[in-house]
């Protein structure tokens, strides 16, 4: 191998672990706001505000919450 001779590197697969994970990472922060958030384990304190924005979107979806 001369000096000149350079190896690529193939990124397209980095890209797409990196999609996937952002992806992810927001699917579940979603899932917790609309599904699991209750207000009792809310991360903003003990208001039930988060819960009563998604109220109807939970319902829409078939999560219990009442």
């Amino acid at each position: 191998m001369t000096a000149s001779e350079h190896t690529s590197i193939d990124i397209a697969g980095l890209a797409a672990v990196g999609w996937l994970t952002g992806t992810t990472f927001l699917a579940l922060l979603v899932l917790y706001f609309v599904g699991l958030d209750q207000g009792a384990t809310s991360v903003f304190g003990s208001g039930t505000v988060i819960h009563e924005f998604v109220h109807d979107a939970r319902h829409l979806l078939g999560f219990p919450c009442h």
